[in-house]
């Protein structure tokens, strides 16, 4: 329970950082993806800062023998670029693109029942659904 508690009030801080910065504005989010056009690069600051709160913090959280509410540390440990990894990197950045959402702001945006957030979450599922699928059969025939 606690970590549930944990996990949707650092959700609900997320969101609200995201509403405050402009990334749940796709028009803001394209500007700033039109850099030989009309860039609008006021995101650098969101990113910028995002970039130097998680230096300082992940360099001081992981000197802990344990995170806070779990057993232990779950850090990645793969760092090889494999061509699934380039694959949905490059389909990540043509949808964020093109619709001017990426999963999180998507999912900020689904209260304001817009159409355009809920087009984007719901074809993001069926992506999703369509992907475990593909990767279950090709599993299969291994």
């Amino acid at each position: 329970m606690k970590n549930n508690l944990v996990a949707f009030v650092v959700g609900l801080i997320f969101a609200i950082g995201l509403g405050i910065s402009g990334m749940t504005q796709p028009q803001k989010v394209v500007g700033f993806l039109d850099v030989f056009g009309d860039w609008d690069p006021t995101l650098v600051f969101v990113m910028g800062g995002a970039v130097v709160v998680h230096f300082f913090t992940y360099r001081l959280i992981t000197k802990r023998s344990s995170p806070l509410f779990a057993k232990e540390w779950k850090i990645p440990t793969k760092t090889e670029l494999t061509p699934s990894l380039i694959a949905g990197a490059f389909l990540f950045g043509v949808g964020w693109g093109l619709g001017g959402y990426c999963p999180g702001p998507a999912l900020t945006s689904i209260p304001s029942l817009d159409i355009a957030p809920l087009l984007f979450v719901g074809f993001m599922l069926l992506g999703m659904f369509i992907f475990k699928k593909v990767d279950q059969i090709l599993k299969i025939k291994k």
